[in-house]
């Protein structure tokens, strides 16, 4: 067969994205966010779209199909069944809503179509190129296809799609079926979405906060949740009591009777937060794990299947994911890295490859197709050196040896790093590409970066990468983990012996408590969020950890990702140089380049800090 191409996308709700496939190999994937700086960008990925282009060295006229990651349609007769079911309760949201269908969203088959041809030219018709996938079979190809698995059951879980909120597929070689559904309203997505919004973060952007939270509290509501919110069966499937909730009928995620169970109205953002809010994160979080659980030992008895494959908003919460992978329910466990919506434009081109075309996956199995995820755009030392001139920098060029001698040192001596090496990672996760860097045995650190660095709430942890042939004597681990989708606790001789005052602490008091000789990556429940680096998808941030063991004898790094709050990662060097000089960071690396902070010009930073404390 010739070359066939297929560009999939998705936009318009959230996290929109683009990614090309030849010939069923992921050439690119790219946020929109990225580009624009806007984060969690939901218009059409016009730079998306025209950088998966560039990357795979191909016109506009050469694309067979392009494919959306849903179906507008069934996403607009939920709308209409949602109103008619709960009317007339639904009649605001209804009437918010309706117009903004009417107008865009109904005929997005035409809109599609438009921005294609204003976008890639109007001498090719796209209408004939247009395809459309469901959600959830996007999520699930998403999880499946670049899989190292011949065979395996995939569990989607989000907040909703068309209808299905969770879902249960089949995958077998090129074949992909989903065999059952739960539908919305009824979602354990949105159950942990009115959770975030109840406790003052944003919906679809704060749910990880909660995760983080969690750990600081004590699960004292769970069984008031599971008593009234949510009715779990034993087959894992559940049901949600809609008279506490709003996100069917309302503009808001919870009502007040949610919050007379609770006790009082949701917090106000940005406000202190206290032992109660921590106490309800690590209770809703809980009920996730018991749901998440029994739901997989229901797959694995439905199915039989050894090897298991995960997407879906859900499927982020690494938390639970670790719970899953020591339940030992599957042999094997493969997580999709851009499991949010983001990652349905890979999932869309895959199963119009495999699906449509009936393609069969060439593949030894042995590794997965995400290439690392390191699937976005990478800038030459020329390209570099233009635009960090352009910023009026003063840097050094450096050979890669020089370079990670230089780095790993300052690193030992507590400096802080914005790395920037090579194809930026697809996905919500830094993963060693932009990454901001540092020394994981330093007491001050995980407050250092939060306040002066990163500009957000003290409490949020920070995650090691470490060496995947060391992971398993630093961390209660003994897979990769290459996606940062795993957490695990720090190993027994790598714990500190805590004090009788410091065993009395209790909640957000843990904080500033060094947890173990690593304590800028362990949470206050000895837990990390681990990232294992494996030297055959990223060897220049293999190579400097390699250095920082030689130097410290630690094989792990803190990584971060390379951003400010309320910001997506950078991608540009000069998105980088932008967030490098607007924060208190040390160091910058882009590609052969270091930069330090005390050479910059005082001036500069003037006006960067000025522009960061604005904003």
């Amino acid at each position: 067969m010739r070359n066939v191409i297929i560009l999939g996308f998705s936009a318009f709700y959230h996290d929109s994205a683009a990614c090309l496939v030849k010939n069923g190999e992921i050439i690119a994937a790219v946020q929109e966010e990225r580009f624009t700086r806007k984060k969690h960008d939901s218009s059409f990925p016009h730079n998306a779209i025209l950088y998966c282009l560039e990357e795979a060295g191909i016109s506009a006229a050469q694309i067979n199909h392009v494919v959306f990651y849903e179906k507008p349609f069934l996403k607009f007769e939920r709308l209409l069944e949602t109103y008619l079911a709960f009317a007339p309760r639904g009649f605001k949201s209804f009437a918010k809503a309706m117009p903004i269908w009417v107008k865009d969203k109904l005929f997005q088959k035409s809109l599609i179509i438009k921005e294609l041809r204003g976008l890639l030219g109007t001498k090719i018709d796209w209408k004939e190129r247009l395809l459309f996938s469901e959600h959830h079979l996007s999520h699930a190809a998403s999880a499946f296809f670049p899989s190292p698995f011949g065979r395996a059951a995939v569990l989607t879980m989000d907040g909703v799609g068309e209808w299905a909120t969770t879902s249960l597929a089949l995958g077998d070689g090129k074949n992909l079926e989903i065999i059952k559904e739960i539908h919305f309203p009824h979602s354990l997505g949105l159950l942990y979405s009115a959770f975030t919004y109840y406790l003052g973060f944003k919906v679809n952007s704060g749910e990880y906060k909660i995760m983080g939270l969690a750990p600081y509290g004590v699960p004292r509501y769970a069984n008031l949740i599971k008593e009234n919110l949510i009715h779990i069966s034993d087959d894992g499937s559940f049901r949600l009591d809609m008279s506490y909730f709003s996100f069917a009928t309302g503009l808001t995620m919870t009502n007040e009777k949610f919050e007379s169970l609770f006790g009082s109205p949701p917090r106000k953002p940005e406000t202190d937060l206290s032992q109660r809010e921590m106490d309800l994160a690590a209770s809703v979080q809980q009920v996730l794990e018991e749901v998440v659980l029994s739901l997989a030992r229901n797959v694995h008895s439905l199915t039989g299947e050894r090897n298991l494959c995960l997407a879906g908003g859900v499927a982020l919460n690494c938390v639970a994911n670790g719970v899953l992978l020591r339940e030992k329910i599957f042999d094997n466990i493969w997580i999709q890295p851009a499991s949010g919506d983001s990652g349905c434009a890979i999932g869309a081109a895959l199963a119009v490859w495999h699906l449509h075309y009936k393609m069969e996956r060439k593949k030894s199995f042995q590794f997965d197709s995400m290439r690392g995820a390191y699937l976005g755009p990478e800038y030459s030392n020329s390209q570099v050196k233009e635009e960090l001139v352009s910023c009026e920098a003063k840097f050094h060029e450096m050979d890669d040896s020089r370079l990670i001698e230089e780095v790993a040192g300052a690193i030992a001596t507590g400096k802080t790093i914005g790395w920037m090496c090579g194809r930026m990672e697809f996905g919500p996760r830094a993963l060693g590409a932009r990454s901001i860097i540092a020394d994981p045995k330093s007491k001050s650190m995980q407050k250092q970066l939060n306040l002066k660095v990163k500009y957000r709430e003290s409490f949020r942890p920070f995650a090691p990468s470490v060496l995947k042939e060391d992971v398993s004597q630093w961390f209660d681990l003994d897979v990769s983990s290459p996606y940062m989708l795993l957490t695990a606790t720090v190993k027994t001789n790598k714990r500190r012996k805590l004090s009788k005052k410091q065993k009395a602490l209790f909640g957000i008091e843990l904080l500033n408590v060094p947890k173990s000789i690593i304590p800028a990556v362990t949470h206050v429940d000895y837990s990390s969020r681990i990232q294992t680096v494996h030297k055959n998808t990223n060897p220049k941030f293999h190579a400097l950890i390699s250095k920082f063991k030689e130097k410290t004898g630690c094989p792990v790094l803190v990584n971060t990702s390379f951003n400010v709050r309320g910001e997506p990662i950078v991608c540009t060097p000069t998105d980088a140089f932008n967030c490098f000089m607007g924060t208190d960071l040390d160091m910058l690396v882009i590609e052969n380049f270091i930069l330090f902070k005390n050479e910059q010009s005082r001036e500069l930073r003037k006006n960067y800090i000025q522009h960061y404390e604005l904003d």
